[in-house]
């Protein structure tokens, strides 16, 4: 049986979570520092997995300081004291979720093992628990809901050397943890919606691209994968359903590996010699750097490492990926990429081969040759048992690779610079009633300011509500309005658009082409004066009447929408529709009693 969770996390629009930095990104860099990272003992003595594999790596980590970022980012001054306004909007969403608000606040620390945390943890408080949401499918439990720091910005990788930026760091992040209730991608993506609208209701949220992202979790029965940073809420569908299927995969793989009664035989060969000749450009240039390439036996793993539907051998490669290994290369897909069939028999020869054995090579140098060899037996062993526990990123044809195992228990502790924080009832009472509308009754005020729920809930979606509200409730044209929001963009002032299309300046089939045009950067002054409404309609009517004088004479009133058509592509924008309708009949009937 399928199961699915989410974890939404939201940027907060107000200042920095323990400083009084201004939550914005910056391009402008005043200077750098560099940090190294490496993985330490918890207070139980545990050291996480995750933070053990990214040591592996050997990264250097620089640090771009921005403007709106101080000695908090850097971790050379203690945390300030938590954001209050934050805590507000959080407390404000655990009460809209039903949830209930924990008495006394305390801030943890947790492992960060990826370089974009300068102290090499995030700062995370939990603030309520045992909430739920109601979903056309039924109740979403929501068992936790944090309050933590944006980490900071990626810019690049150089090497061994990522590049982060402060300006994110520090942002407040709301997030958001479901229970496993969702069976399928449509019903994982119709939670994250639901959960987004409830959180810009509070009109507290940063919006853009990157200010809230997901993380969904997908169990099939055995072990648990984590896509990080499902950002794309229209993917998430696909990304669901591909790894659902990955999954499935992995365990017919795994019966199939039982029925061989297969094993991993964890022998490194050194193959080194057989390819001193090779024609292979991959391995020859490995070679030429003093790489070598050594191997291991996969007993009864012959058809399932890269077969139809099977795909076990991209497991491996994608396991010696993220330590920077390219040269992989297995049994089921040689001879190829240059290694001839006499190379791969000689490699048979040498590991004594059967039907259905196969084989994995790397060409690198020794030492990390020898790691990722250790990678790929630790993989191939797990897949004997089915699905692992590990955490995936997301790709943008709908697929996911592999990133690092799932983060243990031991990656979180006490945060000791900052004092717990107590919640009074009394203080929760007061937000209670000041909670923003749910959204189903927002939509619901929004039609009756004259657009139907779809447009409503696009509206809403887009967080355009307040904005189309104020326009309509000054100037009217509802679904004009709409239209133009949902079609214009932003950082252009629609008030004044609409404030000059009541003023008579242009007329409202005109607003579309408007927009667009100050979309697109066009001066308004220009194009005001292309709208000039010194035009004597009267005058232009009369003389497309005598222009199509036979077309009159032929078809009679008929002639009405053809001869609309004509003095529309001339009058467009520049004069009401309605106007020259009546006026164009009137001109009409008067021409044919004559």
């Amino acid at each position: 049986m399928v199961k699915c969770g989410l974890e939404i996390h939201q940027q907060l629009a107000t200042k920095k979570l323990f400083c009084d930095c201004e939550s914005i990104l910056s391009d402008e860099v005043l200077y750098t520092f560099e940090r190294v990272l490496r993985p330490t003992q918890s207070e139980l003595g545990e050291i996480d997995r995750a933070a053990l594999e990214e040591s592996l790596k050997h990264r250097k980590f620089v640090y771009q300081v921005t403007p709106n970022s101080c000695l908090v980012e850097a971790d050379e001054e203690p945390p300030h004291e938590l954001n209050r306004e934050a805590l507000e909007v959080a407390l404000k969403v655990s009460l809209m979720m039903h949830a209930k608000v924990i008495d006394e606040i305390h801030v943890m620390r947790k492992i960060v093992i990826d370089g974009s945390n300068t102290s090499g943890f995030q700062r995370t408080a939990l603030i309520a628990v045992d909430g739920y949401l109601d979903t056309s499918f039924g109740r979403v439990r929501i068992p936790t809901i944090c309050l933590e720091e944006e980490a900071a910005r990626k810019i690049e990788e150089q090497g061994n050397r990522v590049i982060y930026r402060l300006d994110r760091l520090g942002i407040p992040l709301i997030e958001i943890s479901t229970s496993p209730d969702m069976e399928n991608g449509e019903q994982v993506k119709e939670v994250a919606q639901r959960i987004g609208y409830l959180l810009r209701a509070t009109k507290k949220v940063r919006r853009g691209v990157g200010t809230i992202r997901q993380d969904i979790n997908i169990s099939t029965g055995q072990g648990r994968v984590e896509i990080k940073g499902a950002a794309t809420l229209n993917m998430i569908p696909k990304w669901v359903q591909n790894e659902i299927e990955r999954q499935n995969m992995l365990k017919e793989v795994a019966e199939i590996l039982k029925n061989r009664n297969a094993r991993v035989d964890e022998r490194i060969y050194d193959l080194t010699e057989i390819f001193q000749g090779t024609s292979s450009k991959i391995i020859k240039n490995i070679l030429k750097r003093g790489g070598v390439v050594l191997g291991i036996k996969l007993h009864g793993f012959a058809g399932v490492l890269k077969k139809g539907n099977y795909r076990l051998g991209k497991e491996l490669a994608e396991r010696v990926r993220v330590i920077g290994i390219k040269g992989l290369f297995h049994g089921d897909e040689l001879p190829g990429y240059g290694i001839t069939p006499q190379e791969v028999e000689k490699i048979k020869k040498i590991m004594a081969l059967e039907a259905e054995d196969s084989f994995v090579i790397i060409g690198e140098q020794r030492e990390k040759t020898r790691i990722g060899l250790q990678k790929v037996i630790e993989r191939a062993k797990i897949a004997l048992y089915g699905v692992p526990d590990e955490t995936r990123g997301p790709r943008d044809d709908g697929t996911t690779t592999y990133l690092r195992p799932l983060p243990g228990s031991a990656r979180m502790y006490p945060e000791t610079d900052i004092p717990p924080i107590r919640i009074e009832e009394n203080y929760l009472e007061k937000l209670r009633k000041s909670l923003p509308p749910m959204p189903e009754k927002r939509v619901e005020y929004l039609c009756t300011l004259g657009i139907n729920r779809e447009i409503a809930w696009q509206i809403l979606h887009h967080g355009l509500d307040d904005l189309f509200e104020e326009i309509v409730k000054k100037y009217g044209h509802a679904t004009i309005v709409a239209r133009a929001l949902l079609n214009g963009c932003e950082n252009i002032d629609y008030d004044g658009v609409f404030h000059a299309l009541h003023e008579g300046k242009f007329s409202k089939e005109a607003v579309d082409d408007v927009v667009n045009r100050l979309c697109n950067g066009e001066d308004w002054n220009s194009i005001l004066s292309s709208f000039s409404r010194n035009v004597d309609v009267d005058e232009v009517i009369k003389r497309v009447i005598e222009e199509k004088r036979e077309l009159i004479e032929v078809r009679g009133l008929d002639a009405f929408k053809p001869l609309m058509g004509v003095i529309m592509k001339e009058l467009r924008g520049k004069v009401d529709g309605k106007v020259i309708s009546e006026k164009l009949r009137k001109a009409l009937k008067e021409r044919l009693s004559g």
